[in-house]
C-alpha cells in the first residue's frame, strides 16, 4: 500500500497552497475547541434523561437554534444529516417516496432539475426517471446560468418537485434562486385550485459560507447544507424543511430528528457546525470582499498572461472564491499533478465525480472538450496575493 505523506514544506521552501476549498475546508480552531469536550467529557447520549444526556441534548438544541436563527427558520425546520449528499437524498428521495406512499404513482409525477447539478441530486432524479417519473433537465447557457424561460415553458400541473442548486460546485456560478421561486409561486397562483406543488429544493452547500441565506426571503421549501464547506467538521450537514412539507426518512430505527433521521445525534459535530456557521456569518461581508479582489486579480492576470486560456462561466455571477479556467490542449489531470508537485492543491472537477471528465463544464455548450482541459481553483481564508502570484508563475511556466 502506497504511503504518501504530504510535505507541507515543499522543495520550493514554502508551505503548500491549498486552492480546493470547494471540496473541503480545514476545521477552524474555534469550532474544534467547542467540539472537544463533547468527545470525552460531556459525551452523553442526547436521548438519555440523566445529567450527561441532558447536557448533550441542550448542546444539540442550542446548536439547532443558532443555525435556524441564521437561516431565518424555526428550529424544528432543521434536520441534521451526515453532510450535503445525505441532505439532498433526504429531500428528494424522502419527498417523492412520501408522495408515492400517499397514492401518487411515479408515472403521474413530473420533476425538474438542471443538467449541472451535484451527482447526489442528479442520481436521485435519474432513479425516479427509471421508476417511470417524467424528468426535465434545464439547460444552462455559456455563462453557466439555468434557463428561466425553459422553466416557464415546462412547469405544469404534474410538476411536483423542482431542485436547482444555489451555487454550482465546479464553476461557481450563482443561480437565480429568488427568480425561480417567483416563477413557481406565480404558477401556483394561476391554478384554479390551491396547490402546494411544485415544491422547491435547493442544494446550498457552496452558498452557505459567502451568500446571505434567508429561507423566508428566498422562498425555498427545502435547502441542503454541509459543514465541511464552511470550516466546520466533516460528517455533518443539515436540511431545512419548511413546516408543512412531509417527507419519509431514508432509514428507520428511532425517533431522533423528528423521526426523519434515526440514530444517536453526533453532538460534537453538530456543535462544531453551529460554531463554524456563527463565525462565518460574522465574517461573511469582509471575507467575501477580500476574496472577490483576489479572484478578479487572478482571473485578469491569468487570461492576460495565457491568452488562450478561458474562464468557464459568468465573470460576474459567480461565488467570490471561485475560478474555473479552461487551458486548451493541456490535459487537466497533468496540470493538477504538475501544480501539486509545486506545492499547489487544486482540482479538475467535483471530488464526488470519479473517472469522468466534468459534465458540468461540458454542459456549458462551448465545445472544445472543455471538460478535459479545465481546472477549478477555489480560494479560502489562508489565500494571499503572494499565493496567487506564485500560482500564476507556475501556470505560465507549465503552459
Amino acid at each position: 500500500m502506497l504511503n504518501r505523506k504530504i510535505n507541507h514544506k515543499t522543495l520550493f521552501g514554502r508551505g503548500r497552497i491549498y486552492l480546493d476549498h470547494a471540496a473541503a475546508t480545514p476545521l477552524r480552531s474555534e469550532a474544534k475547541k467547542v467540539m472537544d469536550r463533547f468527545w470525552d467529557v460531556d459525551f452523553g447520549n442526547a436521548g438519555a434523561i440523566h445529567t450527561e444526556g441532558v447536557i448533550a441534548k441542550k448542546a444539540v438544541a442550542d446548536s439547532r437554534k443558532t443555525i435556524a436563527d441564521i437561516l431565518n427558520a424555526q428550529p424544528n425546520e432543521i434536520t441534521f444529516t451526515s453532510g450535503g449528499t445525505e441532505a439532498n437524498s433526504l429531500a428528494i428521495l424522502g419527498f417523492i417516496n412520501k408522495l408515492n406512499e400517499t397514492g401518487k404513482r411515479f408515472e403521474e409525477m413530473h420533476l425538474i432539475t438542471s443538467t449541472f447539478e451535484h451527482p447526489s441530486v442528479l442520481q436521485c432524479f435519474k432513479y425516479f426517471e427509471g421508476e417511470g417519473a417524467q424528468v426535465d433537465y434545464l439547460n444552462i447557457d455559456q455563462e453557466g446560468i439555468v434557463s428561466l424561460e425553459q422553466l416557464k415553458k415546462i412547469i405544469n400541473t404534474k410538476t411536483v418537485l423542482i431542485s436547482i442548486m444555489f451555487v454550482n460546485n465546479e464553476i461557481g456560478t450563482i443561480q437565480p434562486i429568488s427568480e425561480i421561486a417567483k416563477i413557481i409561486h406565480n404558477f401556483k397562483k394561476r391554478q384554479p385550485q390551491q396547490t402546494n406543488f411544485p415544491v422547491f429544493h435547493s442544494d446550498a452547500a457552496q452558498a452557505l459560507l459567502f451568500l446571505p441565506i434567508n429561507t423566508q426571503k428566498l422562498n425555498v421549501d427545502m435547502m441542503s447544507f454541509d459543514a465541511q464547506k464552511i470550516y466546520g467538521p466533516k460528517g455533518v450537514g443539515a436540511l431545512f424543511i419548511r413546516k408543512g412539507i412531509e417527507i419519509n426518512p431514508l432509514i428507520i430505527g428511532g425517533g431522533q430528528e423528528r423521526g426523519l433521521r434515526p440514530g444517536t445525534e453526533n453532538t460534537p459535530l453538530i456543535v462544531g457546525f453551529a460554531k463554524a456557521l456563527e463565525l462565518a456569518e460574522y465574517e461573511k461581508e469582509k471575507e467575501s470582499q477580500r476574496l472577490t479582489e483576489l479572484r478578479d486579480y487572478f482571473i485578469t492576470e491569468i487570461l492576460k498572461k495565457i491568452p488562450c486560456a478561458k474562464l468557464n462561466g459568468s465573470p460576474e455571477k459567480r461565488l467570490c472564491n471561485s475560478a474555473n479556467i479552461f487551458f486548451p490542449k493541456i490535459n487537466n489531470e497533468f496540470l493538477v499533478i504538475q501544480l501539486d508537485q509545486k506545492g499547489i492543491a487544486c482540482s479538475t472537477k467535483s471530488a464526488c465525480l470519479t473517472n469522468k471528465a466534468s459534465y458540468v463544464v461540458n454542459s456549458l455548450g462551448a465545445g472544445e472538450n472543455r471538460g478535459d482541459g479545465s481546472v477549478r481553483f477555489t480560494l479560502g481564508k489562508s489565500t494571499t496575493k503572494q499565493n496567487i502570484d506564485y500560482l500564476i508563475r507556475c501556470l505560465v511556466e507549465i503552459c
